[in-house]
């Protein structure tokens, strides 16, 4: 049975839209895109890479099926290995409008969503990734179908934009699988959930 892992570029304050370009999304008059820009560096590249090349198949969004289908087929270095990831390997994807989709491997999931991704997770493989797709987080998140959360956090705030944790977010407490620090400031966390949140009182 896959897992659902959650990828995300976040600012401080939780921020999630059109990190990679300023015409990435302006939805909501976002004027903001581009903002991971100045924090790239190996080490996150890396982890990027890693990801990508690490999950059986990817569950988008249709916003961000639209900018990778228009983006990675054109990619075609056999040496590029986010590129032949995300051609050659399964797109589940969640939409309302689309009545199809033309890039390779890739089914459309429409209806009952939440039953499709459960029949999703009784199919084989270990993993199944999203990026960006912050509809379809928010729903994940509602339904408790999230398995791993993998947090890239970039010492910027925003102010406005999509939020990975929006309003609705269920309280939830999580373990710490793995966090690494990048030389420009950002930090990688891999966090899995770890149940309610606990409460107590400082020095009792």
């Amino acid at each position: 049975m896959p897992k659902i892992v959650v990828n995300a570029f976040l600012t401080l304050d939780g921020v999630m839209q059109a990190p990679g370009g300023p015409d990435e999304d302006p939805e909501g008059g976002f004027r903001h895109g581009g903002w991971q820009a100045p924090y790239a560096d190996e080490a996150m590249g890396r982890l990027v890479t890693q990801g990508i090349t690490d999950a059986d198949g990817f569950l988008l969004g249709r916003k961000t099926y639209d900018i990778f289908s228009n983006f990675w087929p054109k990619v075609t270095d056999p040496e590029n290995a986010i590129a032949t990831a995300l051609n050659s390997r399964p797109k589940y994807v969640v939409s309302r409008s689309l009545e199809r989709v033309g890039w390779n491997n890739s089914r459309l999931i429409k209806g009952d969503v939440v039953a499709e991704l459960r029949k999703l997770r009784q199919e084989p493989g270990r993993t199944v990734h999203t990026w960006g797709s912050t509809e379809v987080l928010q729903l994940l998140q509602k339904n408790d179908l999230i398995d791993e959360y993998r947090l890239f956090i970039y010492p910027v705030v925003l102010g406005s934009g999509k939020r990975l944790f929006g309003s609705g977010t269920v309280p939830r407490a999580f373990k710490n699988v793995e966090s690494v620090p990048a030389d420009k400031g950002a930090t990688y966390y891999r966090l899995t959930p770890g149940g309610k949140p606990e409460y107590g009182t400082i020095g009792e």
